[in-house]
């Protein structure tokens, strides 16, 4: 029987002052409640009280998920508007500092300071997750071993933090840099079965490293909570179009790689030496220079691989009805991701006679206005807020 395939995101926003453009480093707990208020269980603190994370309630398909995310992203623009505030949908901020930054006094994020340490403190980063439902459990470790290899491409057509601190780190995705230096992250090893991904897991719980397999925060991973598949390689998607894209895209992935296990098929194996390494050439080079074909032994020009990801996915694009979804792709090519355009914008400043200052100011004005491109109209097909 094929899975269900159903669709769930969470988005992590960074809450900006708007006379400053910096972090609020103590939103006013009100604000929270008012957007719980219009979306209750949707809409949640994170690891720093700069943040505020959404979750979508399990949707059917990609326009429902669409109207869902962009009554979440509504929803808390308008109450932090109220507050001088304005959320953010980008992986880093452009100069914020983190020492500043204070976790949510909740247990799990306590003991998460207290384990983990200055890294943790770090953390000034937000990401896109997107769960696809698989009931079967061996379904999902096998799909998860397939689907690894594809986590590149999706990253190299999220990434939005090219800045850490006032710099430009010369990556798209510096987000991935701050990550890793965490414990349990990266891709996963491959694992014959679900008992056998049990049995390791369970190894670091008897040793009271972990608690349970939501400590392992790998670039995906089987969702301890829910019956699904979890990708969280990719940054967070500043316009709301193409987080979209990317969740469509993954969700027609595993769906073509379901259709090629029916016929007794799977996508070829390989090492996380090599997947690693086009994790790496994502991170750095974004859409610009390409990832390595390992079936062909070169690096191939990334256009040139978007046209391979739409042509193996047509089929499954069709069966959704998202192909117009996976074909915006093509226009994030054509015009860069959320990175591109922060350094851009930056750039163009600065040739203006702009202090570095005033000119990475701009960028957090250009991402506040573009996190809400399109959420007017697409919350507005939503019946109630609080659906």
């Amino acid at each position: 029987m094929e899975p269900a395939f159903t669709l769930g995101l969470e988005e992590e926003y960074l809450l900006v002052d708007r006379g400053t453009r910096d972090l609020v480093h103590s939103p006013p707990e009100e604000m929270l409640k008012a957007c719980q208020d219009q979306a209750p269980d949707r809409i949640h603190p994170e690891f720093l009280r700069c943040q505020i994370e959404v979750g979508t309630p399990v949707c059917a398909d990609i326009q429902e998920a669409r109207t869902q995310l962009a009554s979440l992203r509504a929803i808390v623009a308008g109450v932090a508007d109220q507050y001088g505030l304005a959320p953010i949908a980008a992986s880093t901020h452009p100069f914020a500092a983190w020492e500043p930054q204070k976790h949510t006094n909740r247990d799990r994020y306590n003991m998460m300071a207290r384990d983990i340490g200055a890294p943790a403190r770090r953390l000034m980063i937000c990401g896109m997750h997107v769960h696809v439902g698989i009931e079967d459990d061996d379904l999902r470790i096998d799909l998860m071993n397939q689907a690894r290899y594809f986590l590149p491409h999706l990253l190299a057509l999220s990434t939005s933090s090219p800045f850490w601190r006032g710099r430009d780190m010369e990556r798209k995705s510096y987000r991935l840099s701050v990550w890793n230096e965490l414990p349990r992250t990266g891709m996963p090893e491959e694992f014959r079965s679900h008992g056998e991904y049990l049995q390791h897991v369970n190894i670091l719980v008897q040793a009271g490293i972990i608690e349970d397999s939501s400590k392992l925060w790998w670039d995906i991973r089987p969702s301890c909570r829910f019956p699904t598949l979890e990708m969280r390689i990719t940054d967070i998607c500043t316009r709301l179009e193409d987080a979209v894209t990317v969740a469509a895209f993954y969700r027609c992935l595993l769906r073509m790689l379901w259709r090629l296990r029916a016929r007794n098929v799977t996508w070829r194996a390989y090492k996380n030496l090599l997947i690693e390494e086009n994790r790496w050439r994502a991170q750095r080079y974004g859409l610009d220079d390409g990832l390595v074909d390992y079936g062909r032994g070169r690096i191939v020009p990334y256009p040139e691989l978007l046209d391979e990801l739409l042509e193996l996915t047509r089929e499954d694009a069709e069966h959704f009805g998202c192909v117009a979804e996976l074909e915006n792709a093509r226009a994030i090519l054509a015009r860069g991701t959320s990175a591109h355009h922060q350094v851009a914008v930056y750039r163009k400043a600065l040739e203006q006679g702009a202090a570095e200052g005033e000119a990475l100011s701009r960028v957090v004005d250009w991402l506040i206005g573009e996190t809400m491109v399109g959420v007017r109209d697409a919350a507005a097909e939503v019946p109630s807020a609080s659906a």
